[in-house]
C-alpha cells in the first residue's frame, strides 16, 4: 500500500457528510501514517471516524476507508488502511445511468435519454439534432433530495440504426463541489452494483 500512497500525490477525502468532501495533498508518507494538507477545513471529519478516500495512480483510481488520528488545523495524519481496491482504469468511474431528461441551450431544450454517466461525461441518446459546437446545461439527479448541474458539451455523435442519435461528450463544471459529489456518487454505485 505505501508504494502507492506517495507523496505529493492528489487525494480526495470524502466524510460520512457528502456536503463536507474536501481534496488535499499527501505531504508526508510514514509506515503507519501518512499526512494529507487539506485545501478546505476539515468539516465533518472526527478523530477515528471512517471517511472514504480516492486518488488517481498509474493502476487506475484508488478507493480505501480510512480514518484520521490527528486532526491538526488543514494538516490530518491518516491511519494507513488495512485493504483497498481499484475501481478502474478509466480516469473517472463509468456506470449505467438511464433518465429521460431535457439538455438546456439558449432558447430551448432537446429531449434526451441518458445511458451511462461518469464525473468526466455521458452517453445518451436523442432523436433530435444536437449541434456538436454547442455547450448545454443538465441537471443531473442523484437522489430525491440531490442533483448537479454541469455544462455538457459533445464530443461524438453517431447515427443509430434505427434512428437518433447516440452522442457522448464531457462535463465542465460550475463548482468543484458537483464534480466531487458525482465523482463520489459513481464511484459508490459501481461498488453497490459490484456487490450484489
Amino acid at each position: 500500500m505505501r508504494e502507492l500512497i506517495e507523496k505529493d500525490r492528489r487525494i480526495t477525502v470524502v466524510p460520512s457528510d457528502l456536503k463536507c468532501a474536501n481534496k488535499g495533498t499527501i505531504v508526508e508518507v510514514e509506515p503507519r501514517y501518512f499526512t494529507i494538507e487539506l485545501d478546505y477545513e476539515p468539516e465533518g471529519m472526527l478523530r477515528h471516524n471512517y471517511c472514504e478516500f480516492y486518488t488517481q495512480t498509474n493502476h487506475g483510481t484508488l478507493y480505501f476507508d480510512s480514518y484520521p488520528e490527528i486532526i491538526e488545523g488543514k494538516r490530518v495524519k491518516i491511519a494507513n488502511p488495512a485493504k483497498h481496491r481499484f475501481l478502474q482504469r478509466r480516469r473517472y468511474t463509468r456506470i449505467k445511468y438511464v433518465y429521460e431528461l431535457d439538455l438546456l441551450y439558449d432558447g430551448g431544450s432537446h429531449k434526451i435519454t441518458t445511458l451511462d454517466i461518469s464525473a468526466g461525461g455521458m452517453k445518451f441518446i436523442t432523436n433530435e439534432n444536437i449541434n456538436i459546437e454547442g455547450n448545454y446545461k443538465i441537471t443531473l439527479p442523484l437522489s430525491e433530495m440531490q442533483s448537479v448541474e454541469c455544462i455538457f458539451s459533445p464530443i461524438r455523435i453517431e447515427k443509430r440504426e434505427n434512428g437518433g442519435y447516440t452522442i457522448s461528450g464531457r462535463f465542465e463544471y460550475n463548482n468543484s463541489k458537483d464534480k466531487m459529489t458525482l465523482t463520489q456518487f459513481c464511484s459508490k454505485r459501481s461498488i453497490e452494483i459490484k456487490n450484489k
